[in-house]
């Protein structure tokens, strides 16, 4: 029998096939890979080698990389992240990294290398990273340098004649380049690179979520990568990096999944591998939870980590003060001590039994701990620090901490040190203070750098808890809060005394 419709039945039918459709592509889970680099690294010279040498050295890196997203691909990944500097290596002047270095178009020009190499000149890294992308329909983002001519008319145009970019590139699963960003947030030493004058802010929507993209250093700073998350409402961000491991708070595993969990993102951490210095520590993490994570400072080899994550993540408000602000301050009397981590000065007080309530104070930020010990062990001693304050040593940044360590040695002034094995486990903690910011990310790592995936738990009144003894002995419980409003603070306070030293300089002068 025939059917026939009116056109009004006929635009109904239409919009139900199409919602149809919509809720078929739409995915709400997607698989996630990263690999962990062992980067093979160019010979040291001061000089620019050849483009052909350049180009054979990240070729040798792009063939361990297209192993890697060939296995994600065919494990069912989506999408595969792969480290900072992890195509070329590190240790460049601005000379010597230029013949690595590419011309990469914004990603508004609709282009897929893979199809049309020769678009935007020489570009046969772009080109094999499109292909990686199209040959195995998987999302590739990779880490490579751009190059950008640039004359006088440009005021902080380099003497050279160029900007010169550390720069992440997203290719599709057709091999489009949906992405470019330009790290902001130079570490100390990146001198080969130059800063985009104001951060970019990059997102692209995928049909397994939203998602937002930085590097590395970005992640200690507001932007962009807290704006990505707190303005643009990003699900995942896919995180690139070449991470120097800093205990007791800043080793990679401990500190990038504890930002997933403190900003209610996914997160994508590739690291490089090189245990000599102190990379290593990949993850896939969700806002509740590690789902993979790597680390190994035996071996040389890399790793590939897949898990299902979730598109849209769920994340609940937590208000980080309000818990412990309802708590009054004990006087810890001569208990208190202080102590040093990662060159910030800490106050703490010693974990003196084996079940205890402490408070300890810095300047506005009061740390209140209840735990139990499984034992009190005599050759061991673990504190309770503060710390509120700016941090200057390989950036200026203000943090407020509270934390529970393990020290290095039973003297006190060891607490604080880089200590990477622990013999005490817990039966419960519960952690919290009074602070001034909003971001804060909590931080249980055990000992020989692991993590402890559904341990813990944090509340919505700010207090991060155990929900089961730990599976392994404590290095430290933290919540690393950090104060953004206060950088600016402190930044132009730094620029007040300049101008003020240089205005008494020149009295003294002109007197």
């Amino acid at each position: 029998m025939g059917i026939s419709m009116t056109t009004s039945q006929l635009l109904v039918y239409v919009a139900i096939s199409s919602l149809c459709i919509f809720k078929v592509s739409a995915m709400d889970t997607f698989i996630a890979a990263v690999y962990e680099h062992a980067v093979i690294l160019p010979n040291t010279t001061l000089k620019p080698v050849s483009s052909e040498e350049a180009l054979a050295l990240m070729n040798r890196n792009l063939d361990v990389l297209e192993g890697a997203v060939t296995s994600a691909a065919k494990q069912g990944a989506h999408i595969i992240v792969t480290p900072e500097d992890g195509i070329y290596g590190w240790g460049f002047t601005r000379e010597a990294i230029y013949p690595y270095l590419e011309d990469i178009p914004d990603s508004q020009v609709n282009w897929i290398p893979c199809n049309d190499p020769s678009r935007f000149g020489h570009t046969p890294v772009q080109e094999r990273l499109s292909c990686m992308a199209k040959n195995n329909s998987i999302y590739v983002v990779a880490n490579i340098g751009d190059k950008k001519p640039c004359d006088t008319s440009d005021s902080q145009c380099p003497t050279d004649g160029r900007y010169q970019y550390n720069t992440n590139v997203v290719f599709d699963s057709e091999g489009k380049l949906v992405a470019r960003y330009h790290k902001q947030n130079l570490f100390m030493g990146e001198d080969q690179f130059n800063s985009p004058k104001k951060p970019e802010i990059v997102t692209f929507n995928t049909t397994f979520g939203k998602f937002g993209i930085f590097t590395c250093f970005d992640i200690l700073f507001e932007d962009p990568a807290v704006t990505l998350v707190k303005d643009f409402h990003v699900d995942t961000i896919l995180f690139p990096t070449a991470w120097m491991n800093v205990l007791p708070h800043l080793s990679a595993v401990e500190f990038h999944s504890a930002w997933a969990v403190g900003m209610g993102v996914n997160f994508l951490a590739a690291n490089l591998h090189h245990p000599f210095m102190h990379m290593t520590g990949s993850g896939i993490y969700a806002p509740d939870s590690p789902r993979g994570f790597h680390y190994d400072m035996k071996t040389e080899e890399g790793k590939l980590l897949l898990s299902q994550l979730d598109s849209h993540p769920y994340h609940s408000a937590v208000n980080w003060s309000s818990y412990a602000s309802s708590i009054e301050a004990n006087s810890m009397g001569n208990q208190g001590f202080k102590g040093t981590v990662f060159f910030d000065n800490f106050t703490f007080v010693e974990l003196k039994g084996v079940i205890g309530n402490y408070t300890v104070c810095h300047r506005d930020l009061c740390c209140h701990l209840s735990y139990k010990m499984s034992e009190k062990r005599s050759d061991e001693v673990y504190a309770l620090g503060a710390f509120d304050g700016i941090h200057t040593v390989e950036g200026t940044y203000y943090l407020q901490i509270c934390t529970m360590l393990k020290c290095r040695t039973t003297a006190l002034e060891t607490c604080g040190d880089s200590v990477e094995a622990a013999s005490t486990s817990f039966e419960m903690f519960s952690l919290s203070g009074t602070f001034g910011t909003q971001y804060v990310f909590p931080e249980v790592l055990l000992s020989d750098v692991q993590l402890a995936p559904g341990e813990f738990q944090v509340s919505s009144d700010g207090r991060l808890f155990s929900l089961k003894p730990t599976s392994g002995p404590v290095l430290t419980v933290t919540l690393f809060g950090r104060w953004y409003e206060k950088d600016r603070a402190s930044d132009l306070r730094a620029q007040a005394l300049v101008l003020i030293t240089i205005a008494i300089t020149t009295i003294e002068y002109l007197s």
